[in-house]
């Protein structure tokens, strides 16, 4: 799972409300989430030469995903289906 900074890129056409605004730029904090052996916890890396700063509520929202990941792979590898927590 990967956390970025959202990037402002053109909107599609002017009439489009739903048209895409942002999409995520480069990865600055990723998690990694072992889904082939329960017992093995997740890691959080940093990534980048640039100072990022997150906000709590941004941190809190963040590590709430990875631990839903987590487990949604433990419960997956318990019920012997690796491949449905992908």
């Amino acid at each position: 799972m990967e956390l970025s900074e959202a990037e402002p890129v053109q909107a599609g056409t002017p009439g489009n409300p739903d048209a895409v605004t942002h999409l995520p730029g480069a990865a600055f904090m990723v998690a990694l989430v072992p889904d082939e052996d329960p017992n093995l916890e997740p890691t959080v890396h940093m990534a980048g030469d640039d100072v990022h700063v997150v906000p709590y509520e941004i941190m809190r929202w963040f590590m709430e995903q990875v631990t839903d990941q987590v487990e949604r792979c433990r419960t997956a590898f318990a019920q012997g289906e690796p491949e449905a927590a992908e």
